[in-house]
Formats: C-alpha cells, structure tokens, sequence
C-alpha cells in the first residue's frame, strides 16, 4: 500500500472505515483478495514474487496493513520482504502491540516501512524511521510513504475527503473508491522532498498514480460497523486502461 485513509471510531456506524491504494510496479506478479489455500482464515491480496501481502484481515478481525517509506539513499539489497510482516502477524496470535515490539527490535533489518496492525478495536502502528510502537487514536489517519499523518498533499486531500463522505450517516462504498480514483497531481509548492527528483516527485504525488510501469495497482475499501460485520472490497485495475475488476467479500466476526 502506499496511501491508506482510515478512520477508527469517529462514525455512528461503522467502527472502522479503510481506504486504501497499492502501488508497485505494473509487472509484479500479484493475486487479487482471496482466502488463502495455506490459511483460510486469512482474507488478502497476495505478492506472488515474495509471497507475503500488503493489506490483509482475518475472520476474526485481525487486521493489518503496510507502506514503504521512501528513502532511496537507503535501501538494503538483501533486506528481508515487508510484505510478510504483514502475513505473520495475520497468521499469529500475538498481541499487536507485543507483535510490533518485536518487529522493532530488529527494525534496521528491513528497508522503510510502516505498519499497522491490530483488531478492528485496537490499532497500532510501528515505523523503522521512528522510535516506539504507538497505539492508534480514535479520528481520521492517512499513511503514505512517510510517518503516520506526515501533511503529504495526497494525505491531506485524502484525509479531507474521508471526512466529508463519512460526515453522513450513510454514504455509499463507491464514493470511498472515487475518492482513491483521484489523479491530479500536487502543486508544484507542495510537493514533498524525497530525493527522488522533481519528475517522480510529481508523478508520485496524486493519490491515484499512472506512468509508463508503475502506479496503483488496486484499490480497497474495508467498513465494520458496531455489530461487527464486515464489507471488504477490492478493485484490481487493468493498467492499459484502468477499468477494473472487483471482489467483495462480507461476514460478521
């Protein structure tokens, strides 16, 4: 993932409410949301090149969710996969909290990340650029390819537009995806300063990313509501021309 929109306990009915863009590399091999055949109660995409997941939830409401923090003066070759940090925490029973305190402990391993695990009651969040794990406050997140709430353009415009959708008692789940749709990209005087040049600054900076081999990949929308049920939906976009493809699945933990 490398923009997830949440928010957590703010809405008269629903007591989680996710958004969320993958972006990699158009030819990554990838498998769109399914049970997993090793796990059955695990529901997620799969990384079909390293083999672990970018967002996941179980029947039991594990949940967890990755970004990768974008530093290229540092990045390690032999670096272990972040996407299983995702996986092992859905596949274990461990406390998030506890989970994320070990996974800090030898942080330097991997190359940027961020990750948030937990239940759909409790959420905490860890960062290999940051010290702690920290647990998750009630109110509206976005996480991009820096720390937690970083005023990204994309998280600020994200986290905004949450808000007014879910401002209603009612909205609909296709208004969470158009919202994860948007494309135009940051004014030049917003734009972050990652090192990675002013041409992929601005080609990273919409929430929804196009170019020539890299961009989103998929889209998902997770809602629980006060009785636990659950609606998770992803769109895997075509990247020739971004129609998309959707699998949903709903049950009650």
């Amino acid at each position: 993932m490398c923009l997830i929109l949440f928010a957590k306990d703010i809405h008269p009915k629903y007591k989680l409410i996710i958004a969320a863009n993958r972006d990699e590399f158009y030819q990554r091999p990838t498998k769109s949301a399914h049970f997993w055949e090793e796990d059955g109660s695990i529901i997620a995409g799969k990384d079909m090149e390293a083999g672990g997941t970018w967002m996941g939830m179980t029947k039991s409401g594990r949940i967890s969710m990755l970004t990768n923090y974008r530093d290229l003066s540092n990045i390690k070759t032999d670096a272990p996969s972040r996407g299983h940090l995702v996986s092992d925490f859905l596949k274990n029973g461990l406390e998030s909290e506890k989970y994320l305190s070990q996974i800090a402990s030898n942080g330097e391993d991997y190359n940027g990340f961020n990750l948030i695990s937990g239940t759909v009651d409790k959420l905490h969040y860890y960062g290999n650029y940051q010290n702690g794990v920290h647990e998750i406050k009630n109110g509206t997140h976005g996480l991009s390819n820096a720390l937690l709430n970083t005023n990204w353009p994309k998280v600020e415009k994200g986290k905004a537009q949450l808000s007014e959708v879910i401002s209603r008692i009612s909205f609909e789940t296709d208004e969470l995806f158009e919202i994860l749709r948007n494309d135009i990209k940051a004014a030049d005087e917003k734009l972050p300063n990652t090192g990675v040049g002013y041409e992929k600054e601005k080609m990273l900076s919409p929430m929804f990313i196009k170019s020539e081999n890299y961009g989103s990949r998929c889209s998902t929308v997770i809602t629980v509501d006060s009785d636990n049920e659950v609606f998770f939906s992803e769109r895997t976009y075509d990247t020739n021309n971004f129609s998309y493809n959707t699998v949903q699945f709903e049950w009650q933990i």
